[in-house]
């Protein structure tokens, strides 16, 4: 074998290439912007100075000769040979190089999906997302994300996942007539006398600074329909403002309270009925009942009450003005409902039930048939279903006035009832809530659990919550006929509850009014502070009312857990993701804040 000879041995050496000398790859560092002064304490980490990207505003003419005959050389070359080169020079690096090499090339590898797929798919995929916080950061990302996110479908579909209502006609602040930051209360803000109480014997006090909206524009996307529904929720679990409080100057039982798009109406033993503003402004009380008024029921500005004077007053709230005194019961109106604008029934202590038209102050129909108090009606279509001490309860024709049926199964007196147009619900003093057919009056069901008198009903689809003198709160299905949340809610009687489809809140003899997850049964908090007892509490979707007892006072406190107005002043683009390229391209970001305030309200 003949030998090799040694100057063939170096022939597995790398080909020696042009590159720039040593001297200009360690003088790098000193081409690169200096680091900005770091504060005095504590001292950041040094971030090296290699990772920043160069800049050639310095270089000097051998550095430019060299770039320049190296750019024509490298594009000349194949993918492969490009490929040798740029090894060859990143094996001559070390590893602060590399570095600086790893940082330089990393975002130029990163790619905007969006911009390559169909917006079709974007929105497929951003359907996926229901985390409202993901999405209202995402649309920071850049203009392009956020006009795709502008998309009305994709909160659409937000808005049915968390089951928000679609929108629809009706301003979100006229709610249906009876329906982790601490509330802030009006004792810690600039308040002042309400101009109206200040001859009225009430102690007020209304936030300076705050005004209720009364109507509040229309949501005109889905987006913004369910920032202000979300904002509204998040309120109501962690936030929340009280607007307004009064005391009473006399001691008093509440009876009664009703809210309204327009008014707050509260109903005392004492004979008096004050009427509120929908923000608790004080506007008047109703005189003319010369004993306790028990119950009454409004119907847009008008008014009808009833009491223990035996009569049943029609009010204009408006004014103030009594309308009628219609006269005929024989012992206390113990319960009120109206079928129409028109047309109220009355329930008494004297057994019979009357029906009135309050235009023209007469008597239509009396409804006789129960052996004892008629405590309780309610009233769907043409039926009234009535509830009385005598254990039964009976549906009547409105049109007819006459009898249909007569329900019959309870032990003891009823003191509670809910009706929907199909099925009729009764609670009674032998603890048993009780479930009717309207058009066969047979019973479907008898609902057991509680301990002591069942005296709170309500019944909304295909749910039913009642609360008891035991002090708890139970939340049944009507399609299972079965108990699905046992809430030990207070200490004593259940003296006030309401639920819708998010929430229930209680209020009870113990003084304290909670709210709970209705889907979960889980206690979310508890409004206000602990009083004395709680009369009445009534809710609508951004309000809320509480009566209760303070010092032998009874007082009233308006909460209200609407969305500040600033967090609405948005101007309304078109949101076609079609154009996406162009609804922006004019458009600073600094301007397109509604997602910023958006993600910044579901942070706190």
């Amino acid at each position: 074998m003949s030998a090799i000879p040694r100057s063939d041995e170096s022939v597995s050496s790398p080909r020696p290439l042009h590159t720039p000398s040593r001297q200009m790859v360690s003088n790098i560092s000193n081409l690169l912007p200096s680091a900005p002064a770091s504060p005095p304490t504590p001292a950041p980490s040094p971030t090296p100075q290699i990772h920043r990207l160069p800049t050639w505003s310095t270089a000097n003419a051998s550095e430019d000769t060299f770039l320049r005959d190296a750019r024509p050389h490298f594009l000349r070359l194949d993918a492969s040979e490009k490929q040798r080169f740029l090894a060859e020079i990143l094996n001559l690096c070390d590893s602060q190089q590399l570095s600086f090499v790893l940082n330089y090339v990393s975002p130029r590898l990163k790619k905007d999906p969006f911009k390559t797929l169909p917006n079709e798919l974007c929105l497929r995929v951003l359907s996926f997302i229901d985390d409202p916080k993901t999405l209202a950061r995402a649309s920071q990302v850049s203009k392009q994300w956020h006009a795709l996110l502008n998309d009305d479908l994709t909160w659409k579909k937000l808005c049915e996942k968390h089951s928000y209502r679609r929108l629809s006609n009706h301003s979100p602040s006229q709610a249906a007539t009876f329906r982790s930051q601490p509330i802030d209360h009006p004792m810690s803000e600039p308040i002042s006398p309400s101009q109206s109480t200040k001859n009225s014997g009430f102690t007020s006090e209304i936030t300076s600074h705050y005004s209720l909206p009364r109507r509040r524009p229309k949501p005109i996307s889905y987006k913004s329909h369910f920032k202000q529904r979300y904002m509204v929720e998040t309120a109501w679990r962690s936030g929340g403002k009280a607007i307004a409080r009064h005391i009473t100057p006399d001691q008093g039982v509440v009876t009664s309270l009703h809210l309204t798009p327009n008014y707050i109406v509260v109903a005392l033993d004492n004979a008096k009925i004050h009427v509120f503003a929908e923000d608790g402004r004080f506007l008047r009380t109703l005189s003319g009942h010369v004993m306790g008024v028990w119950a009454m029921v409004p119907w847009d500005d008008v008014l009808v009450s009833g009491g223990c004077d035996r009569d049943v007053r029609v009010w204009n709230m408006a004014t103030g003005q009594c309308n009628q005194v219609l006269r005929g019961h024989t012992s206390t109106v113990r319960c009120l409902k109206m079928s129409d604008s028109k047309t109220a029934i009355s329930g008494s202590r004297d057994t019979t039930l009357r029906i009135w038209d309050i235009e023209k102050g007469v008597c239509l129909n009396i409804l006789v048939g129960h052996q004892a108090s008629v405590r309780c009606l309610e009233i769907s279509g043409d039926y009234v279903v009535s509830g009385s001490y005598d254990t039964t309860a009976k549906i009547w024709s409105i049109s007819q006035g006459a009898l249909l049926r007569t329900l019959t199964g309870h032990f003891s007196q009823i003191y509670a009832i809910a009706f929907d147009g199909q099925r009729i619900a009764t609670g009674s003093l032998d603890t048993s809530v009780r479930i009717w057919d309207v058009e066969s009056g047979a019973c479907q069901a008898i609902l057991q659990g509680h301990t002591s008198l069942v005296g709170q009903l309500q019944m909304r689809g295909k749910t039913l919550v009642t609360g008891g003198s035991d002090g708890s709160v139970r939340v049944w299905s009507l399609d299972k006929m079965q108990c699905v949340h046992r809430l030990g809610a207070h200490d004593n009687s259940v003296t006030s509850l309401q639920f819708d489809d998010t929430r229930i809140v209680s209020g009870g003899s113990d003084g304290r009014v909670k709210i709970w997850d209705l889907r979960t049964g889980v206690l979310v908090r508890e409004l206000s502070s602990p009083a004395e007892a709680v009369w009445r509490v009534a809710f609508e979707e951004e309000k809320a009312v509480i009566l209760a007892s303070r010092g032998g006072r009874t007082t009233m406190e308006v909460f209200s857990f609407s969305p500040p107005p600033e967090a609405f002043a948005e101007t309304y683009r078109a949101s076609s993701p079609t154009e996406s390229d162009t609804i922006y391209d004019d458009v600073p970001m600094e301007e397109v804040d509604m997602n910023t305030q958006f993600a910044a309200s579901m942070d706190t």
